[in-house]
């Protein structure tokens, strides 16, 4: 488990990302795709729902022991919590009350967030759309790891380290990678979860606190869920830099794993993108796809050909407009 994988550097290309293109010639072929389009209705009324149940996890883990915390923190809050970060992603694509209401996303995206305990929806919302704009583009991506990353995180046993820390990772990256000034909103953001979570301790103690906090880190980090981090840009497969994942979990994650039909048409909501793939099949039943987030994690450990590195990443062209 010492060895050094093969991959000293992430994979160059001198190609525009495939989505554009494909999103066009569907679009040309099957015109209809386009009413697919728009928020989805239910979507704020599921993510209210969440935020009830997590609540009242929150009251009725109040009075555990220790030890029952820390189990229905992984077992359950991890699971809901890390549901919740993907509802806030279909939030940054304005899925709650569509284009036309953008800062209703916002504020409703800064509630979804209550129960999560850390405060960022409103800097993900900034990252994400760059990441769609200019998929692996270099010093604007920061869903790609760094060179340390890379460099350090290179056999099975740093790398599963590198799993469980991939919270850690995420916060970290962009004020590495392409830092921005801080907005409004993003201090709004803070103030507004500060405040919450004080309120959380002040009436119900700390063990609420930390079956937050920790069920979103775990959740996060080393998860059958958190396979998606992996299964959805790391190159398994050399000339391919976005997959999909077609099991069950996607009822869990807002059909996340829906993933090249999701950056093909990001303004279609998750729960449509099963009709995207149903309507043009013949673009996305031959591409690479997986059926288990949990053989993603344990195949990208394992195998040493695999690590950080495992990106495709180009040099960006021309103007950058960033959020």
């Amino acid at each position: 488990m010492g060895n050094r994988v093969a991959r000293e550097d992430y994979e160059w290309v001198y190609t525009d990302q495939p989505h554009a293109d494909r999103r066009k010639e569907i679009l040309a072929k099957y015109p209809e795709i386009k009413s697919l389009m728009g928020p989805d209705p239910r979507l704020k009324w599921i993510v209210c729902m969440m935020v009830v149940i997590q609540f009242l996890a929150f009251y009725l883990v109040k009075d555990l022991d220790w030890k029952w915390v820390l189990f229905w923190t992984y077992a359950f809050g991890s699971c809901i919590n890390h549901s919740m970060t993907l509802a806030i992603h279909e939030i940054s694509h304005n899925a709650a009350f569509g284009n036309n209401k953008a800062m209703r996303n916002r504020y409703f995206a800064m509630f979804a967030n209550l129960p999560i305990g850390l405060p960022y929806s409103a800097s993900f919302k900034r990252y994400h759309l760059d990441h769609h704009r200019y998929l692996g583009g270099d010093g604007v991506d920061v869903d790609i790891p760094t060179d340390f990353e890379g460099w350090f995180f290179c056999t099975p046993f740093r790398k599963f380290i590198w799993i469980i820390l991939q919270p850690l990772f995420y916060a970290i990256r962009p004020l590495c990678i392409n830092p921005k000034p801080i907005t409004q909103l993003e201090v709004t953001n803070v103030a507004v979860q500060l405040t919450f979570n004080i309120l959380l301790y002040w009436l119900w103690g700390g063990k609420p606190v930390v079956y937050m906090m920790a069920g979103s880190l775990l959740g996060m980090g080393l998860h059958p869920i958190s396979g998606h981090f992996i299964a959805e840009h790391y190159m398994f497969l050399k000339g391919h830099e976005t997959y999909s994942y077609y099991g069950s979990l996607n009822l869990l994650t807002f059909n996340v794993g829906y993933h090249n039909e999701h950056h093909d048409f990001p303004s279609i909501p998750g729960c449509r993108l099963p009709m995207v793939k149903k309507i043009a099949a013949e673009y996305y039943d031959d591409l690479p796809q997986y059926s288990s987030w949990v053989k993603v994690l344990y195949d990208f450990i394992m195998e040493e050909t695999l690590s950080p590195y495992s990106r495709v990443k180009r040099k960006l062209k021309g103007d950058v407009k960033q959020e």
